[in-house]
């Protein structure tokens, strides 16, 4: 009863340790507990931003819904004050649950169901309420061993948790997603947390719990901790499983870059798809109709030397190559990945044609918005082949400063031709890119085609849209005298396509710049 009343009245515990050392202990967990936590954080927005896209939008979600949820588990935690070492201890290996099984649960949710915001948002709570609870508990605990000032407590506390923040947002980055990947990072971030939680509770702080309450404490930790190992041995069979789920039963290469994750799927090259970052980017079923339609429109005119922006698969350069005019090609790709496989693939690289075998064309690994920047040579055509817009990291290879960028290495009777989505689904973001092509400095019009030749692909578009721009004015859209031979485009069909494509409402539509992006997912 005594010492009851001591730890609600926040006298010092009895503690097999000095109190300076039990201090210092109490703050190292503070610090690793910090640590893990802002690793799940980033872990939910990465995870978010590959599976669902617009990563503003799930940083947002993420951060606010925490943030929000923090608040709620201080205010919960009130409650545990008078069992704080017991409570820290429990808090800590659901913390360590929950933290560490979220990537696995938001990869089956998006695999299977085909949804993960509402498991999104459901950790994000969770986890939120969860840390929110620790620092109350952490607070009264290092009152028990070391008995100050309210203020200098409060000060070491968050001292140790900034810090630890701070080196749990680097390790995350550098370390864990290298070295274990996301889903293997997260489990073993859940582990350290369960193991040094409940090392302070079960040493520091034992002889503030009962015998009852010791053995719930083992036991529970013992069983997240197992559960953690046992989920990390068998996590490469579940990234099988959920890619089969995701992709079919003929993934042949499954690749995460530093980058983006690359998938081939299909035995050979009349099956074949590629997926970059969870969406289809190449169908080999209809892939010759869009880049077909991307590609000979800007060739009708002057083009011997060609620029390719994005395109790593190698498709595009494939129609550009087929002009025996053209003197060079240079392909900027930002993952060396994917134009290794468009080389060696033998599928990949079939389909092709073996552009990369062909000595005018010269590949770049960079980022395209950083090489325009630095370029110093002029192109008679740029092709910008790139990921589609409103998904945040390509924003910017959309914005007006872009393409003023672009129009600066153009020759002054050159042509850009951008890819700017499917106008059927996303009309705003199609005229968006076209506003923003006009703001750099260029003239422009639109065309689209249709998609979806020989049957539906599962996650292709129902039709592409296009904006082919010039520093001059853009004349007909149509194919160069000298244009090879098409597998299915056709002056008519392109024709159809510019009147199809003059019907896309654009009444309002501004363009998107880099201080002010306005790409956004459409209904």
């Amino acid at each position: 009863m005594i010492d009851q009343q001591t730890r609600l009245r926040g006298g010092a515990a009895r503690l097999p340790v000095r109190p300076r050392t039990g201090r210092f202990l109490v703050l190292a967990v503070v610090f690793v507990c910090a640590a893990c936590g802002l690793v799940y954080e980033l872990e939910l927005v990465a995870l978010a931003s590959y599976l669902v896209g617009d990563s503003v939008t799930q940083a947002s979600v993420v951060l606010s819904v925490m943030v929000f949820a923090m608040g709620i588990g201080s205010l919960l935690a009130k409650r545990l004050r008078s069992r704080a070492a017991v409570g820290f201890g429990l808090i800590e290996a659901a913390l360590a649950l929950v933290g560490g099984t979220s990537a696995l649960v938001l990869y089956a949710s998006f695999a299977w169901l085909g949804e993960s915001r509402h498991a999104l948002v459901g950790f994000s709570l969770a986890i939120g309420i969860l840390i929110g609870a620790e620092i109350p508990l952490l607070m009264t605990l290092i009152q028990r061993v070391d008995r100050q000032d309210a203020g200098g407590a409060v000060a070491d506390l968050f001292a140790a948790d900034y810090v630890g923040a701070l080196v749990g947002g680097l390790a995350f980055p550098f370390l864990l997603l290298p070295t274990m990947g996301q889903l293997t990072g997260a489990l073993f971030t859940g582990a350290v947390n369960a193991a040094v939680g409940g090392a302070l509770v079960l040493w520091v702080f034992r002889r503030d719990l009962s015998p009852r309450s010791r053995r719930l404490l083992i036991v529970v930790n013992g069983a997240v901790i197992a559960l953690l190992a046992t989920a990390s041995v068998l996590v490469d069979d579940f990234e099988r499983a959920a890619r089969r789920a995701v992709y079919g039963d003929e993934v042949r290469v499954a690749v995460q870059t530093e980058v983006q994750e690359v998938v081939l799927t299909g035995p050979g090259r009349g099956a074949l798809q590629l997926y970059l970052g969870g969406r289809l980017r190449v169908s080999s079923r209809d892939e010759h109709r869009y880049h077909e339609a991307l590609v000979h429109p800007a060739m009708n005119g002057a083009h011997g030397r060609v620029l390719i922006l994005g395109g790593g698969d190698g498709l595009a350069a494939r129609e550009v190559l087929r002009y025996p005019d053209v003197t060079s090609v240079v392909v900027v790709e930002l993952d060396p990945v994917v134009t290794r496989l468009a080389r060696t693939d033998p599928a990949l690289s079939e389909l092709n044609a073996h552009a990369y075998d062909d000595p005018r064309l010269t590949a770049v690994t960079g980022d395209a918005f950083a090489w325009l920047r630095a370029a110093r040579v002029r192109f008679d055509v740029v092709i910008s082949d790139l990921p589609d817009p409103g998904i945040s990291a390509s924003t910017k290879l959309y914005a007006a400063e872009f393409y003023g960028l672009v129009a600066g290495v153009l020759e002054p009777d050159g042509r850009l031709v951008v890819h700017a989505g499917p106008p059927s689904t996303r009309p705003t973001t199609f005229r968006t890119v076209e506003a923003s092509v006009r703001a750099g400095g260029l003239a422009a019009r639109t065309y689209r085609v249709e998609g979806r030749t020989g049957g539906p692909v599962a996650g292709a578009p129902r039709d592409w849209g296009f904006v082919l721009a010039a520093r001059q004015a853009v004349g007909r859209i149509g194919m160069d005298p000298g244009a090879p031979p098409l597998r299915t485009l056709g002056e008519r069909e392109l024709l159809s396509g510019r009147r199809a494509a003059e019907r896309v409402p654009a009444r309002g539509v501004l363009p998107s710049t880099l201080v002010h992006p306005r790409y956004r997912e459409e209904p």
